[in-house]
């Protein structure tokens, strides 16, 4: 009962620990599974550059209506959305991989939403944008950050077929319908930075992309099947934020960074005692 109690008394007691758990699940939800598509696409670092690429959005947002989500997360969708469409287009009409598109436009994307934000605020609204508030997460953030992971699960529940066919067998959607397959391309990329404005609502721009990978990444050491390693990226997911937030509420660190950080020791641990593929379990054979 001692334990129970240590591990519920952050939620029973505070109104804004309830909140964040809140939203972090939410997120894990919506998040993970795209992660995975991600990963199955070795796409894993393009997850990581829409998640930079979302700043001059955001900032132009934060200068038009100051600390405003609706309008910071508008800003930040049509920005990622830019960048995803731009790299995509300069990789389809130059010598230039995606990769190497994604990560041009992201650094340009970051050093203009770093010094569009510094031009109106202080460093601790910078701070605020880079790295996010999870504690001080409100009711309308709570909405919105549902409201995304609620219509990202649909969306990937009707794009599920098309992405498990363009995952492993890309040829057969370029041969047989190239436009579809620029279209849920498209669509992908689009939900993936939909998730990444709602994690930059509490983990910020820099960070936000960790809910959404590392699991992901873990997940790949526990199931091969595909179903289940979206579960199992969910749950992962599910109990970083959990650890996350009792870390930082009984160790004074900050959430964000906690749950992240868990994140990674989930992930440490299952390329160590990871069932398919982990070190200890290849060993054995």
């Amino acid at each position: 009962m001692t334990l129970l109690h240590l591990l519920l008394d952050p939620f029973v007691s505070f109104g804004f620990m309830r909140r964040a758990l809140v939203a972090c699940l939410a997120l894990s939800l919506s998040a993970a599974p795209l992660g995975i598509f991600l990963l199955l696409r070795r796409m894993s670092l393009v997850g990581d550059a829409l998640s930079h690429a979302v700043l001059p959005g955001v900032a132009i947002g934060y200068l038009i209506s100051g600390i405003s989500l609706v309008a910071m997360g508008i800003g930040g969708f049509i920005a990622g959305l830019a960048v995803a469409m731009l790299s995509g287009l300069v990789s389809r009409c130059t010598p230039l991989k995606e990769d190497a598109s994604f990560a041009g436009f992201y650094l340009g994307s970051l050093a203009l939403g770093v010094t569009l934000v510094s031009l109106r605020g202080s460093s601790v609204d910078l701070l605020h944008v880079l790295f996010g508030s999870i504690l001080a997460v409100g009711t309308h953030a709570i909405l919105m950050v549902g409201a995304i992971a609620s219509f990202s699960l649909l969306a990937l529940a009707a794009l599920y077929r098309a992405l498990v066919i363009e995952s492993f067998d890309v040829t057969f959607l370029r041969v047989s319908a190239p436009y579809w397959l620029t279209l849920i391309h498209a669509m992908f990329l689009a939900l993936v930075v939909i998730n990444l404005v709602a994690g930059f609502q509490i983990l910020g721009t820099l960070m936000s992309v960790g809910l959404m990978m590392l699991p992901a990444a873990s997940a790949r050491f526990w199931a091969l099947n595909l179903p289940y390693m979206l579960a199992v990226a969910m749950g992962i997911g599910m109990l970083s934020s959990l650890i996350g937030l009792e870390w930082s509420y009984y160790a004074s660190l900050p959430a964000g960074p906690a749950i992240v950080l868990s994140a990674s020791m989930i992930f440490f641990i299952s390329i160590l005692f990871g069932s398919c593929g982990g070190i200890y379990s290849c060993t054995r054979r």
